[in-house]
């Protein structure tokens, strides 16, 4: 009796949603793929999962085996989890697809679009949008996803825009050519 009353009484915990194994961004989730867990309730990210709606979601981030999983690395709206109010995403189709493989979610690009053809017409470059976060690439792999039809994604990424620079983004690749640069983050 002494022992019992000694013993603290056990934390209360909650049921999260882990990986089940280390995943790799773009995959797309199946029953196998997570794993419910306990744990203490402050220990929960915002922004909970229901387990009916996992299956099928594309991660747009890699997972390690036991990372807790939350709506903002997933395709789809809760991607701009943390941006800006009034922050929309945007695809771009980029005019070398093979360049996509040197950016990941969360980096900085300025997208710059190129026009003229350099012969006829005198090549001109344009900043349309500096320094926004890429949220999204086709060179994650999977399935094309919610945001995408099956068909053709290379070249695409999805940047977090505010409403000026999504004017200015939207419908570029039909003016001219779309590349990005990488920048590195401003230092608070």
């Amino acid at each position: 009796m002494a022992v019992q009353q000694l013993t603290p009484a056990p934390e209360a915990t909650v049921t999260a949603w882990a990986a089940a194994k280390d995943l790799p961004a773009g995959r797309v989730l199946d029953a196998a793929d997570v794993v419910a867990i306990q744990i203490p309730p402050g220990v929960l990210p915002a922004g909970p999962l229901d387990p009916a709606g996992l299956d099928g979601k594309q991660l747009a981030v890699a997972l390690r085996k036991g990372q807790l999983l939350s709506d903002s690395q997933f395709v789809g709206p809760g991607l701009l989890a943390g941006s800006p109010p009034g922050s929309v995403a945007v695809p771009l189709r980029m005019a070398d697809p093979a360049s996509i493989q040197l950016v990941s979610p969360g980096q900085l690009v300025n997208v710059v679009m190129t026009s003229g053809d350099g012969y006829e017409k005198a090549a001109a470059s344009r900043l349309l949008a500096s320094a926004v976060p890429v949220l999204w690439t086709s060179a994650q792999g999977g399935r094309a996803g919610p945001w995408l039809d099956a068909g053709a994604p290379d070249g695409l990424i999805v940047v977090a825009a505010d409403p000026d620079q999504a004017r200015q983004l939207a419908g570029a690749s039909t003016q001219g050519k779309l590349f990005f640069v990488l920048v590195r983050a401003a230092r608070g």
